[in-house]
């Protein structure tokens, strides 16, 4: 119980001669080094609002409109046309001198002319950025317009933004027109059903747009004008908090470390890098130093809101629904290893540790040899099973005591790692079996080793290898591979290791072990984690991945095909498809609304008649002149659905809250209820580089991503993940049911690979499928 004493400030015995103090010098140092701590983030927070509520002026803009103001004072001339005189006259002081109240005066209108003069850029600036026609033109060929669209905003922009800076000048996602709604969605329906069917969906249809959806697109476009976005709020809460089946494999994701290299084989090493480089970017993220991120190549910045909630983020189970709880801050973070769980401070004295000093407790960890406490081990399969069964575990058993503060102490840590006795990556044998049971371990381990409710677990294997699982509800994954792309280049190419393998610097020796939480565990609460275990257990076997590299070309090569690389492999996902199951399904691909305030995603219904007419010419044997123009106008209409999505001009999130519109006024729509029942069988992401910058892939090339995953949405569908890595390679990750005869992963992707090679082929004649994948060492030499 050494780290229980050393959290006491002070101890104090009765005697007879009055009260023996002893106060802790080092306790009351660390008390008073984290008020200091504290309040330094509360200034810097206070600073950045204030520099962010003026953008996309400045705080000193203000000293500069006084200045000139109080010149022309002097030049005898007024260009408040008075109102300097009118606030001079209403001053409260009396007992000013007469120039003094004039100063006092021309300070005061200043101010107002400053706050108005922000009110106005921020008004322009807002507009300028409701302007999306730029991303309709054809690449390349810029309009007139859209130039001096681009220099205006270059000009309302301001100077160096903090990531904050362009939130109250983005403008609120638009309500589209019911009928437009109506007729995109039946033209994204009409290569998956009949005639007969076409024309009861499109009566079901025109009767909605006649009748209620007139009615419930009212009380929409008031919810728009009211609210920041009119979908974010119930999309979170009926999407993904009211859900009530476990959301490790059907809503958490994951992430993968470097494909080909391991920094260090030393598990605690690895692990003292990438923490220390996680609190580096939370350093950043307190003082708002990340770049608001934009759409790639461009000035045009897109919503930050979901950063807020990376670090020290929960989500709470309840019965009827869960919630997200964020705390202000966190100085340590939770550890679970061997069936026990650890708090670790990551800071000290008022610092980070060091990487060194954090792979130092790591290892304190990894050779403790106290055993788990009774029930301890499998907790967390409590976070795998059902969330009802979770939320009624937690009021029962853990709500006060011991168990409380424990789980507190989880709830409230910056994030969540789980140290792992297995090897996982791409084995020297390079098999392909070993990144498929890489994608399940990170996507559920052992259903009781993560923290699934967690933002993100961070979790590190005993040969040097890590990856990421993220909880979904708080964020979206381009936020998360933000934040793991930084890790992932600053544990390599900032901090480094020396030539033993552990990270650089000096340990402090007096630093206090982590502490081992501590549990009561009864026996009925023991019962119910073996229940959601099992639970758990059932879902993550059947749950069947197929994880590999497509190396022989990327997206270099379908550019100069002048094919956009999203719509080339939407395009052959299409065609696999067809391929695999003889028919077409709806699919999903999933697109950014981050241009308007607090957007999230919107969905692309990449099955279109234009897709479809292509695949079933491609299979009909068509002429091949004829297979490149229908492939042409599939994948030029799949870039308009993905820019219309882009832009708020999508289908499924306005059916969606005119779904819920309709719920909360208690009455029924045959039509809405029909578009939300149709499964996703075809679930696809693409996951962007967005930070290339931060990679040396000219000198480095073997230090790229695996990408990341998700499993499927439908028990006889396919989820797809892919990574489009420097210009010639492309990876993906495939999952599907064991349960469901129909589907197989490594089926589905053989069938990808075939449909890449054939769609290239198309393209360009003298294209040639390799008879093998080209090896590691030719992909290097490439770069």
């Amino acid at each position: 119980m050494a780290e229980a004493h050393q959290a006491v400030a002070f101890q104090f015995t009765v005697t007879p001669d009055g009260i023996d103090l002893r106060l802790s010098h080092q306790a009351l140092s660390e008390i008073y080094l984290s008020g200091v701590r504290s309040w330094k983030k509360r200034i810097i927070r206070v600073k950045n609002r204030v520099i962010s509520g003026v953008y996309p002026a400045s705080p000193s803009s203000w000293l500069f409109v006084v200045i000139a103001i109080l010149a022309t004072m002097y030049t005898r001339s007024d260009p408040s046309m008075g109102l300097i005189a009118k606030i001079q006259e209403h001053l409260p002081v009396s007992q000013m001198s007469t120039q003094c109240q004039a100063v006092v005066s021309a300070v005061v209108f200043s101010t107002m002319l400053w706050l108005l003069l922000i009110f106005t850029m921020r008004l322009c600036l807002k507009q300028l950025l409701s302007y999306h026609r730029w991303m309709f033109e054809q690449h390349g060929k810029m309009s007139t317009t859209t130039k001096i669209w681009v220099a205006l905003v270059r000009i309302f922009s301001g100077r160096k933004p903090l990531l904050y800076s362009y939130q109250g000048s983005l403008p609120n996602l638009p309500v589209p027109a019911v009928k437009d709604t109506v007729k995109r969605y039946l033209e994204s329906v009409r290569p998956l059903v009949d005639d007969a069917e076409y024309e009861r969906t499109n009566k079901l249809a025109a009767e909605f747009e006649s009748s209620l959806g007139k009615r419930l697109q009212w009380y929409l476009k008031l919810k728009a004008l009211w609210a920041s976005n009119y979908v974010s709020d119930w999309w979170e809460e009926y999407v993904y908090l009211r859900g009530r089946s476990p959301i490790m494999v059907n809503s958490n994701y994951y992430g993968m470390d470097f494909q080909y290299v391991t920094p260090t084989p030393i598990q605690a090493a690895r692990a003292g890098n990438t923490i220390h480089a996680f609190f580096l970017y939370r350093r950043k993220l307190n003082k708002e130093e990340i770049k608001p991120s934009r759409v790639p190549g461009t000035v045009i910045p897109l919503c930050s809101a979901q950063c807020e909630r990376i670090y020290n983020t929960t989500r709470i189970p309840g019965e009827e629904t869960d919630s997200v709880q964020h705390w202000e801050d966190s100085d340590y973070i939770a550890v679970y290893h061997r069936g026990r769980y650890f708090r670790l401070r990551v800071y000290q004295a008022g610092r980070i540790l060091s990487p060194r000093e954090i792979e130092f407790q790591i290892q304190r960890i990894l050779d403790d040899p106290v055993p788990p406490a009774k029930g301890e081990a499998k907790l967390g399969a409590l976070t795998a099973g059902e969330r009802i069964a979770w939320a009624k575990a937690r009021r029962e058993y853990f709500s006060s005591g011991v168990n409380k503060r424990s789980l507190d102490c989880i709830e409230r840590a910056a994030f969540f790692v789980a140290l792992d006795d297995d090897e996982r990556g791409m084995m020297a044998d390079n098999s392909p079996e070993g990144l498929d049971r890489y994608a399940k371990s990170l996507l559920h381990g052992n259903c009781y080793d993560r923290w699934f409710d967690k933002s993100f677990t961070v979790v590190y294997y005993k040969n040097g290898k890590s990856g990421i699982n993220a909880e979904h509800s708080w964020a979206d994954a381009p936020v998360v591979a933000h934040v793991w792309e930084y890790v992932l280049a600053a544990d390599s190419f900032q901090l480094g290791y020396n030539e033993e393998g552990h990270c650089k610097g000096e340990v402090d020796s007096s630093l206090p072990p982590p502490q081992k939480l501590s549990w009561e565990i009864p026996s009925e609460c023991q019962e119910q984690i073996s229940r959601s275990l099992a639970v758990a257990q059932a879902l993550a076997d059947d749950v069947d991945f197929h994880v590999f590299s497509f190396r022989e070309f990327g997206k270099g090569k379908i550019k100069k095909c002048r094919v956009s690389p999203d719509a080339f492999v939407q395009m052959a996902l299409q065609l696999a498809y067809f391929r695999d199951r003889g028919t077409f399904c709806l699919t999903y691909e999933a697109s950014m609304t981050r241009l308007f305030r607090e957007g999230r995603t919107e969905t692309v219904r990449s099955c279109s008649s234009e897709s479809s007419a292509f695949v079933r010419a491609l299979e009909g044997g068509e002429p091949a002149d004829v297979c490149r123009r229908l492939f042409r106008a599939a994948s030029e209409k799949h870039q308009q659905l993905y820019r219309m999505a882009m832009t708020g001009a999508g289908i499924d999130r306005h059916l969606f809250c005119l779904y819920v519109v309709s719920k909360y006024l208690g009455v029924d729509s045959p039509f809405l209820k029909e578009v939300l029942s149709v499964p996703w069988r075809l679930s696809t992401s693409q996951t962007p580089v967005q930070q290339a910058e931060l990679f040396d892939l000219v000198n480095y090339p073997e230090y790229i991503s695996c990408g990341g995953g998700f499993g499927p949405v439908a028990d006889d569908g396919y989820g797809v993940s892919y990574m489009f890595l420097a210009e010639n390679m492309i990876n993906f990750h495939i999952s599907c049911k064991h349960s469901c005869s129909d589907t197989d992963a490594h089926v589905f992707g053989g069938k990808i690979r075939a449909a890449l090679h054939d769609l290239l082929h198309l393209l360009d004649p003298v294209y040639k499928e390799p008879n093998k994948e080209r090896s590691i060492a030719e992909v290097k030499k490439d770069k």
